[in-house]
């Protein structure tokens, strides 16, 4: 259960932690390798078939972890008013929404967590904003609101994946 590409998952509770030095160095670095860890955890589990439905889980938990941590430490320090931070956390908010879904239709027996698109995408602006963030780069207002629109994107694209699974015959293995 403990592989490479889970341990890189990991270290980016280890980079969040980094934000508590108020040093700009630091933490570009600090979101600079929670950037490539990212990246690799994915790529190296894939390439050495060591996959696995705990890996699907962690990964997109350490990257909600460094997010929420750094830009929580950046809110405390005033960089971002709280309607900003909201938005950051959009997507996020659309997934529990995605979740109470499933529930009220009962439809976690055989789903299976997986990236998206849109959540992928939504990852990667925000580790783009809380590099801004730290340089003291102050976001256009809509920058935020584009959270928002990748946030009903990401709903729609988990809502779509499952109609379609639930709508496919059964396979032997089912």
């Amino acid at each position: 259960m403990l592989n490479l590409s889970n341990v890189l998952s990991l270290s980016r509770a280890g980079f969040a932690l980094a934000f508590l030095q108020d040093n700009t160095q630091i933490r570009l670095l600090a979101i600079v390798l929670a950037m490539v860890s990212d990246f690799l955890d994915g790529f190296i589990a894939r390439r050495q078939g060591t996959t696995t439905q705990f890996g699907a889980i962690l990964d997109p938990i350490m990257d909600k972890f460094f997010v929420f941590f750094a830009a929580g430490v950046l809110y405390l320090e005033g960089r971002l008013y709280t309607w900003e931070l909201c938005t950051l956390f959009a997507r996020d908010i659309s997934i529990c929404l995605f979740g109470l879904y499933l529930g009220i239709v009962r439809g976690w027996k055989g789903y299976e967590c997986k990236a998206i698109f849109w959540g992928k995408l939504t990852t990667a602006a925000q580790f783009f904003v809380l590099m801004g963030l730290t340089l003291h780069f102050a976001f256009p207002g809509y920058v935020y609101l584009l959270f928002v629109m990748m946030a009903g994107f990401a709903f729609l694209e988990l809502l779509a994946g499952h109609r379609r699974k639930s709508h496919s015959p059964p396979t032997e293995l089912e």
